[in-house]
């Protein structure tokens, strides 16, 4: 297990006070905080080697492309990606998922296929598809889940997918439910019937066990903020196969190979796909984060989550009146706690957890779909990572508490 308590001191928000509380942060599932080492990496680039990458020859941009591309290189060991040529820098998971819908999805898709999906995923992972179902005359179609914890029904999935079915995109944990999809069964069916998998990464890259060669995924989408690393940078992993059948849908300096007055032709994959000045701090950054979370260990902090979402979990059930959505299961949980408390609106519920100094989520968490399949306009939401404490989550068992007892005006 890792010394959560120890990790805490490189983590300098986490001295904060708010509202004269010491800071409680359980809001990992929107963001994670960033280590001193992230952030002394992003400042170390602007005071030593700023400039743009590939474009001049001089000795800042020689330094700035070298750690740029390294990060490349440091992505696809992180992955498990077979090649640093499958990985493009993004601005973020959303980003990652319309270019694989606009780019590669919408050029192949024909009225009468199929896009499959989940009632449990996140907008960014439903609105592209949407958007290219429209425009192409394909097909949505929604994979049955367990009502309760989310879980792809496997048998019945199987059937469901057939040869008309091209695409199948699926988040690999939900930032709601925190249910793990069978990711590796879903991409062998997909793949028997000549489909494509696209992955929604961003609720497991932190810690979850990931590999995309072994998982034999066809796109995978994460966002760096997620995972200790800046805002505005995420990856997309590609096969580099499939990469090179999609489409830029950005274009402009650096991606070009050359440009006439009429017509204009571009560099392969990943380059072509990362147009303009692209966030030279945030790639580094980013780097630096996924250096940090190997350092303490994924496997370790997975453990750590678990441990204390199990907790967290058997202690809330104590508490009358607190709904807990999700399996059953604590270890299904993936370290994310949606819940509400009864007569109570999930946005009262944060507001009062925010003055005893505890960050928490309230709302429908860009899941509206999901939310109306719960029967519920939205729900209060804690999410744990590396630097919370066994302490951490007894404070918050307690403030469930008395936020219930002030609002129910309990002795």
């Amino acid at each position: 297990m890792i010394n959560s308590i120890k990790i805490r001191q490189d983590f300098p928000i986490l001295t904060t006070k708010v509202n004269d509380e010491s800071l409680i942060y359980l809001d990992n599932a929107a963001t994670t905080q960033k280590p001193q080492q992230v952030i002394d990496v992003i400042e170390h680039y602007y005071e030593t080697m700023n400039a743009n990458v590939y474009r001049s020859p001089h000795t800042l941009s020689y330094m700035a492309t070298e750690a740029y591309e390294g990060v490349r290189q440091r992505a696809a060991d992180y992955l498990g990606a077979q090649s640093a040529e499958e990985i493009v820098f993004t601005k973020g998971t959303t980003h990652s998922l319309n270019l694989v819908a606009q780019g590669y999805a919408q050029s192949i898709l024909q009225p009468g296929d199929q896009i499959g999906l989940t009632i449990t995923e996140h907008h960014a992972n439903l609105v592209p598809w949407q958007q290219v179902a429209k425009r192409t005359g394909a097909e949505l179609v929604f994979l049955p889940v367990d009502p309760v914890t989310g879980q792809i029904e496997l048998e019945q999935a199987m059937e469901r997918i057939t040869d008309k079915m091209r695409i199948l995109t699926v988040s690999h944990v939900s930032n709601v439910l925190g249910v793990t999809q069978p990711i590796q069964q879903l991409a062998e069916r997909i793949h028997q019937v000549g489909g494509v998998i696209v992955v929604d990464g961003a609720q497991a890259a932190a810690y979850h066990p990931l590999d995309v060669t072994e998982l034999d995924v066809d796109f995978y989408a994460l966002s760096g903020h997620k995972m200790c690393g800046p805002t505005g940078i995420g990856i997309l992993y590609g096969k580099k196969s499939l990469l090179h059948q999609t489409q830029p849908i950005e274009f402009g300096g650096e991606m070009i190979n050359q440009v006439g007055l009429y017509e204009a032709n571009w560099k392969p994959a990943p380059y072509c796909f990362e147009a303009g000045t692209p966030n030279i701090a945030g790639v580094i950054g980013l780097g630096a984060a996924m250096d940090y979370l190997d350092s303490v260990g994924r496997p370790q902090i997975y453990q750590h989550v678990q441990a204390l979402t199990d907790w967290t979990i058997q202690a809330l059930r104590e508490i009358e009146g607190v709904t807990i959505y999700g399996s059953q299961n604590p270890g299904e949980h993936a370290g994310v706690i949606s819940f509400n408390i009864d007569q109570i609106h999930p946005h009262d519920v944060a507001t009062a957890m925010d003055q005893l100094g505890i960050a928490i989520r309230a709302g429908h968490h860009c899941c509206q779909p999901l939310m109306r399949h719960l029967e519920v306009p939205a729900t209060a939401r804690a999410s744990f990572f590396a630097y919370n404490t066994q302490s951490d989550a007894e404070q918050f068992v307690r403030a469930v508490q008395l936020t219930k007892e002030y609002f129910n005006h309990e002795p």
